[in-house]
């Protein structure tokens, strides 16, 4: 999505007309996922896809007509029969696609998508909601605005602020489940209007605090699910690039005083896999005294419970230690390094999709 995001306002601010298409609904197997974007420019080039086959073709083919019209089409696709054969589908599925022409003189327009991509790249979370209405549609633009988790709103519903103020009721619900949806909301006079609302989330920052055996089998899978991750170790030849080619960031730093060198908040997810209980107690002490979203520690439930105790014992209370996942990782039996870096990333995306505790 965030290449999406870029391209359009790069669009914008060359002054290229483009038309954008997303999947609004779907029911049953479908190539691509709710949400999913194209955007097909001027001169027939188009960025992403929405699923290939019959469902692009058709998406492309009315895309020319939205240029001429400057008007939204939403389009049905049952692709059943033979319309599978020509699709990466294995078996049929219901699909809706919103076409929407992006003007290319829309300041609004542009200040909308330029903040749903700096959220994206550099951290935080928000909504973007578009009018999806046919009765509320308007030559050359789409009703849309981008809320932030503070309020704070980029653009406008067109002017129907009560709109807006209940889809920032549903944020906490919508971001939580980080997948987009249809609402149907009042306006001031009892009318109901369709809003497609999406979150927007950056990738959170997973530390991991250890760069030895484990550690070497998370980092490329919590990469690949969509975790920018960061490794810290006290030893330089444990803290080598090389090791992690799949990280965001390496540290070699010290353990103690560890956490007031990175940037922690509420979306940050911390696993503790370091070379010894010293350094384990160490590091989850001073986690515990951030916000992080996630702390997760290894080691089995007996060195839990001493670390536990010790904790108790400078003042750390019931509540501050029942943020921690220890053992970590899901219960799937693991042993290997391989298994309990599978364990642990499974949880992870766990309590990232508000599953977990």
């Amino acid at each position: 999505m965030r290449n999406i995001y870029t391209k359009l306002v790069e669009m914008y601010k060359n002054g290229r007309l483009a038309v954008l298409a997303t999947i609004i609904k779907q029911a049953g197997p479908s190539p691509r996922g709710i949400g999913t974007k194209c955007l097909i420019l001027d001169d027939g080039s188009f960025t992403g896809t929405i699923g290939g086959g019959v469902l692009e073709a058709q998406t492309l083919q009315e895309a020319r007509k939205v240029f001429k019209t400057g008007l939204p089409v939403r389009l049905e696709f049952s692709l059943k029969g033979t319309d599978v054969a020509d699709t990466d589908m294995l078996c049929g599925g219901d699909v809706e696609v919103f076409l929407e022409p992006m003007p290319s003189k829309s300041e609004t327009h542009l200040l909308v998508f330029d903040k749903a991509m700096k959220i994206a790249d550099q951290g935080g979370v928000g909504l973007l909601a578009t009018v999806i209405d046919q009765a509320r549609w308007e030559y050359g633009t789409t009703p849309r605005v981008f809320i932030e988790k503070n309020g704070i709103r980029t653009g406008s519903l067109g002017g129907m602020q009560e709109l807006e103020d209940a889809i920032l009721k549903e944020m906490d619900r919508i971001l939580g489940s980080r997948v987009p949806c249809t609402l149907h909301v009042q306006d001031h006079a009892g009318n109901q209007v369709e809003v497609f609302v999406e979150p927007v989330v950056s990738d959170p920052v997973l530390y991991v605090f250890g760069a030895g055996h484990v550690s070497r089998q998370i980092v490329p899978l919590a990469s690949r699910v969509g975790f920018q991750v960061v490794v810290i170790d006290d030893r330089a030849d444990f803290a080598d690039a090389s090791h992690f080619p799949e990280a965001r960031d390496i540290y070699q730093l010290p353990f103690e005083e560890v956490m007031d060198r990175l940037s922690i908040h509420e979306l940050s997810y911390l696993v503790i896999v370091t070379r010894g209980h010293m350094h384990d107690k160490n590091v989850l002490a001073q986690a515990l005294k951030t916000k992080a979203g996630y702390i997760g520690m290894i080691g089995s439930s007996r060195k839990r419970d001493i670390i536990y105790e010790k904790l108790l014992e400078e003042g750390f209370t019931e509540k501050d230690i029942s943020r921690v996942h220890s053992p970590i990782g899901l219960d799937i039996g693991a042993d290997t390094p391989e298994e309990i870096a599978v364990s642990i990333v499974a949880e992870l995306i766990k309590v990232r999709r508000g599953h977990g505790d």
